[in-house]
């Protein structure tokens, strides 16, 4: 016990530091926040005043009544806060991560106004100030407004905080607003109204104060982070509109006013308008990206390249326009029904697509509504003017008279038809035989006809084969003709020559006799003059007589050798080369005498049959030689 006296203050001193918060908290009301908590305090009586209980449908007190309070303990150290009176929670700070965002809920505040679903924001500090928020009319339930990331001091006996990530619209996407709260969108619309100023409706409290609508919004969101109160807005993401090189895009509006037709009364077949009103809209989008919103306008994409359609079973081009046309069947007017096959090139002027889209309200609607029916009666009523055969033969004429018409009809349509084309026509299988076996029967008559001027050509080479054998023939007797014309021209050069000299020789005589005489004449002068002048006269008439027959010999013989020559170039054209020559050699051996045949025929054997024997023969034959030579020789000498 004397233990106790002596060191019982030691013992109160160690246990005070030990339990000195406790004791401070009881005698002296002490409370310490931590620097990372709040303290949330409760009130659990009012000892004394007028505000000893909350209002009705109140949770939270922020005069001083007993019950949940609005007012928090900041980190620091607080007085007063008897633990029989106050009950101090401490909780943590609020955190909002980086690319977050606090969507807050309150338990307590005035009701939200019928029709609306979210409270509106006030101005109490991010809603770490609950009084301010109480005070300044706060909406109990979810709020428009949120906290992005940071720290804060929530009183979360009166809100609650969830987490949400940001909203983030990727590239190549556009963002399809859907408001959950607003006014009811007008009558006869389908989406809200524009609304500016509220930063891609994440300022939500400005898009109502603007009156916004709620449902749909003609706004779209473009690439990028946004934060969106995701209980006041639902954001769909879906692709942007496209359209590619070589087409145009024809916008057709399902919101806006109702705008007046621009094209005037001509266009009678649909609503064209400007752009931003409700209707076909007169200006396409060239090729490019577009964020247009899906469920308030619709795009029709319209080629303005040539586009091929073809009506065939087994071809189909890439656009799918002509994936429900098939091969025509068509009757000619003999009854056979046949197959055809037809291709049309049609062309849409950009600045003509509106009014296409306004008509027929797409690009498969007009090849339906006016292609098919155009293209495949045509050809129907155009075989059944005439037979099968005449079709296949005047395909050429019937494709030019195709176009023509077709063209026509597709300008009524604001639609350039470029060109018809027919295709495979598939004939009767009777029919195909019928004209196969005649091409047949035709191709076999060409060959015939081959083969016979083939015998012709034939026949014609084998022709100059053999004139080219003669040719040598030929040849020899135009030589022979040349050598007996160039002996003829010999001949007369010859006696041209010898009358030539004949005719010198004798002026050369002529000269010297008169030389001579003019010798003797000067050497006899003293004779008698006119001896001497009459010898001078007749040697001058011998000469002149000797010098005139030369010549008139010398010309004699030009004349017949000339002759001859034309008369054997005359019979050699006459009689042909080999025959003139055979007939020269006759006429020389006749001319010659010659015998070819002997007059006496000669046997070695003296017989029975008489013949004259050998020796006898021999004989006989010297005497007439001898005879011959004798009588050829007086005609020699002559």
């Amino acid at each position: 016990m004397d233990f106790i006296y002596s060191y019982g203050w030691l013992i109160v001193l160690v246990l005070g530091i030990i339990f000195y918060k406790f004791v401070l908290r009881v005698f002296f009301g002490m409370v310490i926040v931590p620097e990372d908590k709040i303290g949330l305090v409760t009130k659990k009586f009012v000892l004394f005043g007028a505000n000893q209980s909350l209002p009705d449908g109140r949770i939270i007190a922020t005069n001083g009544e007993a019950g949940f309070q609005a007012q928090t303990l900041a980190p620091g150290l607080y007085w007063s806060k008897w633990i029989w009176q106050y009950q101090i929670d401490m909780t943590s700070f609020t955190i909002i991560p980086e690319g977050k965002i606090g969507l807050i809920l309150s338990k307590d505040g005035k009701e939200i106004p019928t029709g609306r679903i979210l409270g509106r924001r006030v101005d109490c500090d991010n809603y770490q100030d609950a009084k301010s928020f109480l005070d300044n009319g706060g909406q109990k339930g979810r709020q428009t407004a949120f906290i992005t990331s940071g720290s804060y001091r929530i009183n979360t006996f009166i809100f609650d905080i969830s987490i949400t990530d940001q909203v983030k619209i990727f590239e190549n996407m556009v963002g399809i607003v859907t408001a959950l709260d607003g006014d009811p969108i007008p009558i006869g619309q389908i989406a809200g109204k524009y609304v500016d100023n509220h930063n891609n409706f994440q300022d939500f409290d400005t898009f109502l104060d603007h009156g916004g609508n709620r449902g749909l919004q003609p706004q779209v969101m473009l690439a990028g982070s946004y934060y969106i109160n995701t209980w006041a807005v639902q954001i769909e993401q879906n692709p942007m509109t496209d359209v590619p090189i070589g087409h145009v895009g024809v916008v057709i509006s399902y919101i806006g006013e109702d705008g007046k037709d621009v094209t005037g009364d001509s266009f009678k077949h649909g609503n064209i308008v400007s752009k931003g009103q409700r209707g076909v809209w007169m200006e396409p989008l060239g090729p490019g990206k577009y964020a247009l919103n899906q469920y308030s306008t619709k795009l029709e994409l319209v080629p303005t390249t040539n586009l091929v359609l073809n009506w065939a079973n087994a071809r189909s081009e890439s656009h799918n326009l002509d994936k429900n046309l098939s091969t025509i069947t068509v009757r000619s007017k003999d009854g056979f029904p046949f197959n055809l096959d037809v291709s049309q090139i049609i062309h849409v002027p950009a600045n003509e697509a509106p009014k296409v889209i306004a008509r027929f309200g797409s690009m498969n609607n007009l090849v339906s509504q006016v292609l098919e029916p155009t293209i495949g009666n045509y050809f129907r009523n155009s075989a059944q003017d005439s037979d099968v055969i005449s079709f296949l033969s005047t395909r050429k004429e019937r494709q030019e008279s195709a176009k023509v018409h077709i063209k026509t009809v597709l300008d009524e349509y604001n639609v350039n038809a470029v060109d018809t084309l027919i295709g495979d026509i598939t004939p009767p299988e009777s029919l195909m035989k019928t004209l196969t076996d005649r091409k047949i029967a035709e191709e076999e008559q060409k060959t015939y006809q081959t083969q016979r001027m083939a015998q012709e050509q034939r026949q014609g080479v084998e022709k100059e084969t053999a004139i080219a054998d003669m040719q040598k023939e030929i040849v020899r007797a135009a030589q022979s003709v040349e050598i007996a014309q160039r002996t003829a021209d010999a001949t007369v050069k010859k006696a041209e020559g010898d009358a030539t000299s004949l005719k010198l020789n004798v002026n050369a005589e002529a000269e010297a006799t008169k030389m001579r005489a003019n010798a003797e004449a000067e050497a006899t002068k003293a004779r008698a003059g006119a001896q001497a002048e009459a010898t001078r006269l007749n040697a001058s008439a011998e000469a002149e007589r000797i010098s005139k027959t030369g010549l008139a010999e010398a010309e004699k013989i030009k004349a017949v050798g000339k002759s001859n020559a034309d008369a054997y170039q005359w019979q050699v054209t006459a009689m042909g080369g080999d025959n003139f020559t055979r007939y020269k050699i006759t006429e020389e051996i006749g001319k010659g005498n010659i015998k070819v045949i002997p007059d006496v025929l000669i046997s070695g054997n003296a017989g029975a049959d008489g013949s004259i024997s050998g020796l006898l023969g021999l004989k006989l034959m010297e005497m007439i030689q001898q005879k011959d030579q004798n009588t050829s020789t007086p005609s020699d000498d002559k």
